[in-house]
């Protein structure tokens, strides 16, 4: 299933969380904090201005990004792994 998001939506995987510390010691998924940082799968066709006309999205499927902690809305793929549907204004930034 592939998804395909609408107007200045973007669909992110998240980066798996670290199992454990620097120091060694292995987490529990409850100890595990949800990584911040994830790949742009797909992005919509952009947002829609009162003009009509269409403001491209400043990211790309492929770019790596950084993201707020409670961005977007959460849900598992067929796969079994977590994908977010955000708006591009939560996107703090882009990583080279």
């Amino acid at each position: 299933m592939k998804v395909k998001p609408l107007s200045d939506r973007v669909v992110v995987q998240r980066h798996e969380a670290d199992e454990k510390t620097a120091g060694g010691i292995l987490l529990p998924d409850s100890a595990k904090n949800k990584p911040q940082r994830g790949k742009v799968l797909a992005v919509g066709n952009g947002r829609l201005m009162k003009d009509g006309t269409r403001k491209p999205l400043s990211v790309k499927e492929g770019d790596q990004v950084l993201f707020t902690n409670w961005a977007g809305e959460e849900y598992k793929d067929r796969g079994g792994s977590n994908i977010l549907l955000m708006r591009e204004e939560d996107i703090l930034a882009v990583i080279d």
